[in-house]
C-alpha cells in the first residue's frame, strides 16, 4: 500500500492545471447508458473512481472505450446486456448506485447492490428509490439488493426533494430523460456537476428546463442519441489546490479553475486573507498579509462544500485566531480531527462543530488518511508543517486527485510516493 512522504516548510510557486471533474465524470459516464449511440465525453481526469465506474458499466454489457492514447476521451454506448450492478464493484463507491435509473428507464429492470464508499456517514438511498417508485417503478429489497422493476416503462411525476441530494437527483433526472410524460423535481440539488449533466443530456436529445435551479422540468421522449460533451474542471480540485497555496504562503495560478463554481468557498479564503483573482485562463490564489481564522458551515450548493471541510480545516490550523467549522450534510465527517491534532493541531469537536486554535506551526507526524477529503486535508497540513510526515493509506486520495505529488512537486513541495 502507498505512503505519501511530505517535508514541510516550503512556499508553493507555479500553475497547477485543473482536471475534469470526478463528481460530474461519473453521473456523465453513467449517462452513456441512456442511449445505443455513442457518448464521447472529453477533460475526463485519470482517476481511480472513473476506471471503477468504466468496470460497472462495461460489465453492463455497455461499451466503454478511450479512443486517444491520453486516457481523457471516453466512448461509452451500446445495447445493455445485464441488468445487474454486483456487490463487489458497488461496494468500491457510492455513485454506482446512479446505474439504477437508467437501467430502469431503458430496460425496465434493474438489480442494484446497496453501494459502499468512504465511511463519512450512511448516505442513504431511499430518496433515490422513492423518486422511482413516484415515476411508477416497483421497488424490493433483498439480501442487500435494490430490485426495480418498470416493466411497462417510467411515466412523469411530481416528486419534491425533502432536502437537496445530488446523488438522487442526478438519478431521477436520467430516468425522467426517457420517462413517459413531464416530470417535476422540486427542491433539486443545484450543484455544478447536475447542471452539467443536464447540459449533456439536452446534448443528447433530452428536454430539460430550469437547469441550474432548484426545481427541474423533464419532458421524457424516447430516445436519446450520440453526443459530444466536455467535463467540467473539479472545483474541488481547485479548491484544494488553492487551500495549499494559502497555508503554504505562496501563488499558484489553477488553470482552468472557475470562480463561478466556488463561491462560498471563495468568500470564505477572503475572510481568511486569502486573494483568489479571476486570469489568464484560471485563478491566481495567493495569501495577502497572514492567516486570519473563519467560520463556516457545510451547506448544500451554493452554500460552502462539504467536499472543501477537511481542507479549509486544515488552513485554519495555523491561521491566527480562532475558527469553527460545522458540518451539517454527513453525520461522521470529522475523522480527520484526530491525525491533524497529531500534528500539533488545537482542534476540539462538540458535536456537528469543530473549535480550530490556531497555532503557530504544525509538526510532521506518521498520519493515516481515512477517507477522499481527510487524505488530502493531511497532505495539506503537511506542506506547512515543520519536519516529515508520512501519510497513509492514500488509495483514497487517488480516488479523486489525478497525480498530487506531481502536480505539487512542480511548483516546489518535498514530495513523494513510496511504495511498500
Amino acid at each position: 500500500m502507498d505512503k505519501i512522504r511530505i517535508r514541510g516548510g516550503r512556499p508553493l510557486s507555479g500553475e497547477i492545471v485543473i482536471g475534469g471533474a470526478k463528481n460530474a465524470g461519473l453521473p456523465l459516464m453513467v449517462a452513456g447508458m441512456l442511449t445505443d449511440e455513442l457518448l464521447t465525453l472529453t477533460n475526463g481526469p485519470r482517476l481511480a473512481d472513473l476506471d471503477t465506474m468504466a468496470a460497472l458499466i462495461a460489465q453492463h454489457g455497455v461499451t466503454v472505450d478511450q479512443p486517444t492514447n491520453d486516457g481523457r476521451v471516453l466512448a461509452i454506448g451500446g445495447p445493455i446486456t445485464n441488468t445487474e450492478a454486483p456487490y463487489d464493484i458497488v461496494r468500491k463507491m457510492r455513485a454506482s448506485v446512479l446505474v439504477l435509473g437508467p437501467l430502469v428507464a431503458r430496460v425496465g429492470e434493474a438489480r442494484v447492490s446497496l453501494p459502499g464508499g468512504c465511511a463519512i456517514g450512511t448516505r442513504p438511498v431511499d430518496l433515490h428509490l422513492k423518486g422511482l417508485e413516484a415515476m411508477g417503478a416497483t421497488i424490493r429489497l433483498d439480501a442487500g439488493y435494490v430490485h426495480a422493476s418498470a416493466p411497462q416503462g417510467l411515466r412523469g411525476a411530481t416528486f419534491v426533494f425533502p432536502f437537496p441530494s445530488v446523488g438522487a437527483t442526478e438519478n431521477l433526472l436520467m430516468a425522467a430523460s426517457l420517462a413517459d410524460g413531464r416530470t417535476v423535481l422540486a427542491n433539486a440539488a443545484r450543484e455544478p456537476e447536475i447542471s452539467d449533466l443536464a447540459d449533456c443530456l439536452v446534448a443528447m436529445g433530452a428536454r430539460i428546463e430550469g437547469i441550474g435551479t432548484d426545481r427541474l422540468t423533464i419532458d421524457g421522449v424516447k430516445r436519446l442519441h450520440a453526443a459530444t460533451h466536455a467535463i467540467i474542471p473539479d472545483r474541488i480540485e481547485t479548491g484544494t489546490y488553492a487551500c495549499a497555496a494559502a497555508i503554504t504562503g505562496g501563488q499558484v495560478h489553477l488553470r482552468n479553475g472557475r470562480l463561478t463554481h466556488l463561491g462560498a468557498l471563495v468568500r470564505a479564503l477572503g475572510e481568511a486573507g486569502v486573494e483568489v483573482i479571476e486570469q489568464d485562463g484560471g485563478l491566481t490564489v495567493k495569501r495577502l498579509n497572514g492567516l486570519h481564522g473563519a467560520d463556516v458551515m457545510t451547506e448544500p450548493y451554493p452554500g460552502f462544500p462539504t467536499d472543501m471541510q477537511a481542507q479549509f480545516m486544515a488552513l485554519m490550523c495555523v491561521s491566527d485566531g480562532a475558527a469553527m467549522v460545522t458540518e451539517t450534510i454527513f453525520e461522521n465527517r470529522f475523522m480527520h480531527v484526530p491525525e491533524l491534532n497529531r500534528m500539533g493541531a488545537r482542534i476540539n469537536v462538540h458535536g456537528a462543530s469543530a473549535i480550530v486554535r490556531g497555532v503557530p506551526a504544525l509538526s510532521g507526524a506518521p498520519v493515516m488518511a481515512t477517507d477522499l477529503r481527510a487524505s488530502v486535508s493531511l497532505v495539506l497540513a503537511a506542506l506547512a508543517a515543520k519536519g516529515e510526515t508520512v501519510v497513509n493509506r492514500v488509495y483514497h486520495l487517488d480516488r479523486g486527485y489525478e497525480a498530487v505529488e506531481q502536480k505539487l512537486a512542480a511548483c516546489g513541495a518535498d514530495i513523494e510516493r513510496l511504495s511498500e
